[in-house]
């Protein structure tokens, strides 16, 4: 069962524009993949290794985030999907899940399960145990990133072993979206978590379409084929690897040369050396992108004029020459050309001149704008954060310094605020889930602090609104806000993306880059 995509000129744009970054066919399993390629019929058996950019700290999914820069295959793997959606379209289609539907506008949900569904434990993943993994991704403790959509849902209820009703904190009718998007799509066995994060670590139970056979830290995870999966003969693989590789550079190379079959990717840089090389890439289209966020909550950036002068004063296209050699794409509008919600209405522009007088203005007050930037320990980040410091040298009034931070500190700062400017992300599909989230000042993903009334109300609108039309007119609301409070600077578009080799088939990704492993194949 499918939902109707709201969007059929969407569509239309992707397959009739030929030059656009997201080179895409229609048909998520065709993205950017090499023209008139078949697939042919699926073999089975035979093994992969996968490469991700991160190794998760645990297997709890709470522990895993489902995008394409984290952990989406293995949680894949493990746990399956309750349903996923077609990155072009958005429109939903069901897997261990049958029905996501609403009858209030989205008030209330039932979620309905397929019969049967059994963990390799010998448990039921029934309605019983979405409402367990659901209800506990709400607690806080966790530190999960999935938190963020757990706590729109109000209270969950079983209504018999296939049926779960669930009542929305507030009305959003767009919800699936936001499920898909992070751990509520991923149901492990409520009884192998009660055993501990060390047991479940030895033993993560799931439905999926592989088991763990061995997790040998910060090398490889070792997978076999689940022969109870739901959806037989699916998995085609017998043998799965999985490795955490968070440099650039390893991973590309390790593609070139045959060590890796398949790559999740976060640069354009290495799926341009991935086509260069002959091999496969698909890369998701979305809006928004990386950001440099700037902290509303304390001085300077609590003064909309420093942030307004930081902005004016950087010259994105330079820092995307020394970060990306100009490899990336510097974001002109919020939303592509090619998607449903694009306006032409350009939200960074330059001006060094203005930039100045803000500084000079804010100096004179008695307040010069002086500020840290936190920067994670990739090198991308390293290089921005001191791009952007050596580009505010050239003003006066203005002082910025570089704090090198480990990855465990750098994540702290930014979800408990403690950061002047820092890096953080709006990526954005179906806009609601990525926007209300980063930018609604009741939001526990707000990290800038954003809070602006006017832009409150317009999210607020595009969330409950069901008409297309009414949703456009709210986003474009959103897009003028954005250039009035400047919460941060977009300085790059994500690219959720795959490379893989030409004997790799079946290669399917639904939203942020999360591939599904069962339906991978080796010829």
């Amino acid at each position: 069962m499918r939902r109707i995509s709201p969007y059929p000129k969407f569509v239309s744009a992707l397959c009739s524009s030929a030059l656009v970054l997201f080179v895409a066919a229609c048909g998520a399993n065709t993205a950017d993949s090499e023209p008139g390629r078949e697939e042919g019929s699926p073999v089975a058996g035979g093994s992969m290794t996968i490469m991700q950019p991160a190794e998760p700290p645990s297997m709890d999914p709470a522990s895993m985030s489902n995008v394409f820069a984290f952990h989406a295959a293995l949680g894949n793997a493990l746990y399956g999907t309750l349903m996923i959606n077609d990155t072009d379209t958005f429109e939903i289609e069901y897997k261990m899940a049958t029905d996501f539907s609403t009858s209030d506008g989205g008030i209330t949900y039932n979620l309905a399960l397929r019969p049967d569904l059994m963990f390799t434990d010998g448990t039921p993943l029934d309605a019983a145990a979405v409402k367990f993994n659901w209800d506990r991704l709400r607690d806080p403790s966790l530190g999960s990133t999935s938190t963020r959509q757990a706590v729109q849902v109000a209270d969950t209820e079983v209504v018999d072993a296939t049926n779960l009703k669930v009542t929305m904190v507030a009305r959003n009718p767009h919800f699936a979206e936001s499920l898909v998007a992070g751990a509520l799509n991923w149901i492990a066995s409520p009884t192998a978590l009660q055993q501990g994060r060390e047991a479940f670590d030895e033993n993560p139970v799931g439905a999926g379409p592989f088991t763990l056979v061995d997790w040998t830290r910060q090398s490889a995870i070792e997978l076999e084929k689940n022969p109870g999966y739901w959806d037989a003969p699916k998995p085609y693989l017998d043998h799965l690897t999985i490795k955490g590789v968070h440099d650039t550079n390893q991973r590309i190379n390790a593609m070139i040369t045959g060590a890796a079959d398949l790559s999740l990717e976060s640069t354009m840089a290495n799926i341009n050396k991935a086509r260069e090389a002959g091999l496969q890439t698909e890369v998701v289209p979305t809006g928004g992108g990386q950001m440099i966020g700037m902290n509303e909550r304390r001085a300077p950036f609590d003064d909309v004029r420093a942030r307004r002068a930081v902005r004016l004063a950087l010259d994105l296209d330079a820092l995307n020459t020394v970060v990306y050699n100009g490899e990336g794409e510097v974001p002109e509008t919020f939303f592509p050309e090619q998607s449903p919600f694009f306006s032409d209405v350009a939200f960074q522009e330059s001006d060094p001149d203005e930039a100045q007088r803000l500084f000079d203005e804010l100096a004179a007050e008695g307040t010069p704008v002086r500020f840290s930037f936190a920067s994670f320990p990739t090198t991308d980040s390293r290089i921005l954060a001191e791009g952007v410091q050596a580009q505010l040298s050239a003003y006066d009034n203005v002082e910025v310094g570089v704090d090198m931070l480990d990855a465990a500190t750098a994540t702290t700062r930014l979800t408990t605020g403690d950061f002047d400017m820092i890096i953080t992300a709006t990526i954005v599909q179906d806009p609601d889930f990525a926007l209300w989230t980063a930018l609604h000042s009741q939001s526990t993903g707000n990290f800038t602090g954003t809070n602006d009334p006017e832009l409150d109300a317009a999210l607020d609108t595009g969330r409950i609104s069901e008409a297309f039309d009414d949703r456009k007119a709210a986003y474009d609301t959103v897009q003028e806000r954005l250039i009035e409070v400047v919460p941060g600077i977009w300085y790059v578009r994500a690219i959720p993306s795959v490379m893989y080799s030409n004997d790799v088939h079946g290669v399917e990704l639904y939203t942020l880059g999360s591939p599904l492993p069962e339906e991978l194949w080796i010829a």
